[in-house]
């Protein structure tokens, strides 16, 4: 049994692995017009020079002029000038200082002495890697093989979405029905590389996508009640008028809120799954009836913590709005009819809806699966 289980948990992970490899190999999303070729490499920040930056109360505008020392490339080491535009956007405005290390840019690839680049953005890319690689090493020392499927489920994830979920949605796929098929195969590769081929991963399985499946049907109703269009998502309007004006924003919304609750609704069926085997394996006497009233008081314990979980993550991402609403002394009906709010609203509540739905399936496939009699042990 140890070796058939080993096998199984061997052919799975190569499966994902030709997969993962397969879908790296894919071309990206599709562009609307080619980047021009130009030249960009990091670069040092010697001096600064800020004469011509105005503040305006609390946000900076103006032209900032730089000295910049290149770090790689043909040019290596050799001094340019360089600018930095302000336009009083604090989300989008960079202040640099001598020592900072930033992406240098300029439109022409080979360049001349006393050419002017432009200071793009901090270069955050190493940093970014580095902190990357620090959670690999992490996650696969305390999971080891575990650890070690989990961190290529979450590549295969992020490239799925980049290398397959996007493009068809930019193309004109729609967008709901597509991340839901999308988190129905992620969910099958993440319950069945974490459980294997066991009664556990389909009974967490076909729970988590029963709560999905409803909570997008609850999502497609709510979101037509309350006339919710889907451009509270960043850079929505921006994607529009960028080449893709028959972009369905309302279709996107509703996929965007499936996939952010898909994460916890899998928790959820694996917690009551794993916990309904564990029982069944310890007490092989547990009738169907006592295992799924087991289930269901797992699932009650849980589903207190999960919504909450919810509550807070999207409260986190707009807590500025509410404290501006705070400061202002809106009324709370006034802050519930924003559109913002009742977006973050909606996503929370369909989220706990999901929750709330996977706990009870989980809970009766779960003593379906693992007593195969209502009223005797199972052999």
């Amino acid at each position: 049994m140890a070796r058939t289980t080993l096998k199984h948990d061997l052919s799975l992970l190569l499966f994902l692995l030709l997969l993962t490899g397969g879908l790296f190999l894919l071309p990206g999303p599709p562009m609307v017009s080619q980047p021009t070729q130009g030249f960009k490499a990091r670069a040092k920040v010697v001096s600064t020079e800020d004469g011509d930056v105005e503040r305006h109360e609390l946000v900076l505008f103006g032209s900032q002029r730089l000295t910049l020392q290149i770090l790689e490339g043909p040019y290596k080491g050799q001094i340019f000038p360089a600018g930095n535009q302000l336009r009083a956007q604090m989300e989008l405005d960079k202040f640099f200082q001598p020592g900072d290390i930033v992406v240098a840019v300029s439109p022409r690839e080979s360049l001349q002495p006393g050419d002017e680049l432009v200071a793009q953005d901090y270069a955050r890319g190493r940093w970014t890697a580095a902190l990357f690689f620090v959670f690999c090493v992490l996650l696969c020392l305390f999971g080891h093989l575990t650890g070690f499927n989990a961190l290529l489920s979450f590549v295969f994830s992020c490239l799925l979405l980049w290398k397959a979920v996007i493009p068809l949605v930019l193309r004109g796929w729609p967008a709901s029905w597509t991340i839901f098929g999308c988190v129905v195969f992620l969910t099958a590769v993440i319950m069945y590389l974490v459980a294997g081929l066991t009664r556990c991963g389909f009974c967490a399985f076909f729970g988590s996508i029963a709560g999905i499946f409803v909570g997008l049907f609850t999502a497609h109703f709510f979101t037509l009640v309350l006339k919710i269009n889907g451009a509270v998502l960043p850079y929505a309007q921006t994607l529009l008028f960028s080449g893709y004006p028959t972009l369905d924003l309302r279709d996107i919304f509703l996929g965007a809120m499936i996939l952010a609750s898909s994460g916890a609704v899998m928790d959820l069926g694996m917690d009551i799954a794993s916990g309904q085997a564990e029982v069944a394996r310890h007490h092989p006497e547990i009738t169907r009836r006592e295992l799924v009233r087991s289930g269901l008081r797992m699932g009650r314990n849980v589903v207190g913590t999960m919504t909450t979980t919810l509550l807070l993550a999207y409260s986190g991402g707009y807590i500025t709005l509410l404290m501006m609403f705070a400061a202002q002394g809106t009324s709370p009906w006034d802050i519930l009819n924003n559109p913002l709010v009742a977006a973050e609203v909606v996503k929370t509540l369909i989220g706990s809806f999901s929750l709330v739905l996977v706990a009870p399936v989980t809970a009766w496939l779960g003593g379906w699966f693992f007593c195969r009699r209502s009223t005797t042990p199972t052999p």
